[in-house]
């Protein structure tokens, strides 16, 4: 795809958190699975419904712009999720498991955040309001689980790691 301006730009950066949003719904129930926080786990359960209704969001978003959803494989989530199933292969102790399972959730988190944060700039900047505000939606879910993730680790998680 060659890139003439920044509608093209918007595009080609939706292409990516769409790839990275799919990939995400494929690594999730892996990390509920090796989760032992009874927290934890229905936070990354909760968190795959909000995956799925923002790929749907992303659906919209695109047929919004008169586009097709179609994903450009985001190499950026590729390689968290590879450090993510690198920890999880790892042999821990259950409660620094879910510590360390915490720390993957939140890359994957300030990556989406950082993502939405800028498409939705740019839809901004396009004038496309009904666009931005979609994406807008989903940013403020990524930075609502990041804060969900940082208040399990600080008031549960971590505490019984530390032992």
């Amino acid at each position: 795809m060659k890139l003439n301006n920044l509608e093209d730009l918007l595009i080609h950066e939706l292409k990516d958190i769409y790839s990275a949003e799919h990939q995400i719904t494929k690594a999730l129930p892996k990390m509920i699975k090796a989760a032992s926080s009874e927290k934890l786990r229905a936070a990354f359960e909760e968190h795959l419904k909000v995956t799925e209704q923002q790929i749907k969001r992303l659906d919209d978003v695109f047929k919004m712009m008169g586009k097709k959803a179609s994903s450009e494989h985001c190499k950026a989530m590729e390689g968290i999720i590879k450090e993510c199933e690198s920890m999880m292969s790892e042999r821990a102790d259950k409660s620094v498991m879910d510590a360390a399972l915490i720390a993957c959730a939140q890359r994957v988190e300030h990556y989406e955040i950082a993502a939405y944060g800028t498409v939705c700039t740019y839809a901004k900047q396009l004038g496309l309001t009904d666009v931005e505000k979609q994406l807008g939606i989903t940013l403020d879910e990524e930075k609502t689980t990041d804060q969900k993730l940082t208040m399990i680790a600080e008031q549960a998680v971590n505490l019984r790691a530390e032992r």
